[in-house]
């Protein structure tokens, strides 16, 4: 589901960089803190950040419009304990530093249902090696999707990884502790659809 192009999202962003963490300043951050690779509108940024104050999160966002719905969500409701990268993962992850990363959460990501587009996916082989790298000793993958076909490709790419399978299920009605609905996930559990859930450890 796209989201509709919001002109004021840009200056917005421009307007608040405190809720913001660039590529720069990654390599300064101290280790620990749980990240979330599209964000899309914060929803889920928002719930954890509020749920676990005590807990470092940075929500990882590259759709212009949906970073201005976060930087909303983070400014209005005060939250000092999330940030935002406006930017792509996969160029982000260079400036990651190894080991740094308690949780890693995938929330209902891009599909890109083409099978050209495999290689894109955020299951896809070359990010599951980053995931491992930047994700410290017994940290979680953790994977959320209402799609079958990327949950089928999910399992067989982490299958053949060194990540250890802690559970996984295709009709994950009950929240874990460590877990808030997305904007998403509510539109999904309404209509009754399953949702997919794969749990790792480093």
């Amino acid at each position: 589901m796209r989201t509709k192009f919001k002109p004021w999202a840009q200056p917005y962003i421009e307007e608040h960089p405190e809720v913001q963490v660039t590529s720069e300043s990654f390599a300064s951050i101290e280790k620990g803190y749980v990240l979330e690779i599209g964000s899309g509108k914060g929803g889920f940024l928002l719930g954890m950040s509020t749920k676990f104050p005590n807990v470092r999160f940075i929500g990882v966002e590259r759709n212009v419009t949906c970073c201005g719905f976060i930087c909303k969500k983070l400014v209005e409701n005060n939250i000092e304990n999330a940030k935002l990268h406006f930017g792509d993962f996969e160029k982000l992850s260079m400036s990651i530093q190894s080991e740094s990363v308690s949780t890693i959460f995938l929330n209902f990501s891009d599909p890109w249902p083409k099978k050209r587009h495999f290689k894109r996916r955020l299951t896809a082989e070359r990010f599951i090696n980053e995931y491992y790298r930047i994700l410290e000793p017994k940290g979680k993958l953790i994977i959320k999707t209402d799609n079958k076909d990327l949950y089928d490709f999910s399992v067989e790419n982490l299958d053949l990884s060194k990540f250890l399978l802690l559970s996984k299920t295709e009709d994950y009605k009950d929240l874990d502790e460590f877990d808030c609905i997305t904007e998403y996930e509510a539109s999904f559990r309404e209509e009754g659809a399953p949702i997919y859930r794969i749990v790792l450890q480093k």
